[in-house]
């Protein structure tokens, strides 16, 4: 997951201001056009409100978007490894919020990867069942 600081999104946004949808939390993701599209930014009006994992996870199996959504708001570096399974691959952080340490976060979550025993919004199938599908195969 790519992490941005709130100065960092700014100047971010300056450059990509091109094919950019922000969707409003009580929005309907399976309603948005997604023709052109290439990032996605879903805002968190507080830390409580969770409704913006909803839609990343929703956009992310039921729309099959492939583009960047990003995390907005108040986001907080415990958040992030739940935000990373639901589909967000960028977050900006709260202003208040270290750089150095939410990358300190994140890496104690490696993507869930080797050992995981859940699937999540990228990817279904949980490790175990990739590895017993390969060997099946052989």
């Amino acid at each position: 997951m790519k992490l941005l600081t709130t100065h960092d999104n700014a100047e971010d946004n300056d450059a990509q201001l091109t094919s950019t949808v922000v969707l409003a939390n009580d929005a309907d993701p399976m309603d948005l056009p997604l023709n052109g599209v290439n990032r996605i930014d879903l805002h968190f009006p507080k830390f409580t409100d969770g409704r913006a994992y909803s839609q990343a996870f929703l956009l992310r199996r039921r729309r099959e978007f492939s583009g960047e959504i990003r995390a907005t708001g108040d986001v907080l570096v415990d958040q992030l490894a739940q935000m990373e399974r639901s589909g967000f691959n960028v977050a900006v952080l709260r202003a208040d919020q270290p750089l150095d340490v939410a990358q300190r976060v994140l890496a104690s979550y490696p993507g869930y990867g080797v050992g995981r025993y859940q699937g999540d919004a990228v990817q279904i199938k949980p490790h175990f069942a990739h590895t017993e599908t390969e060997s099946a195969g052989s």
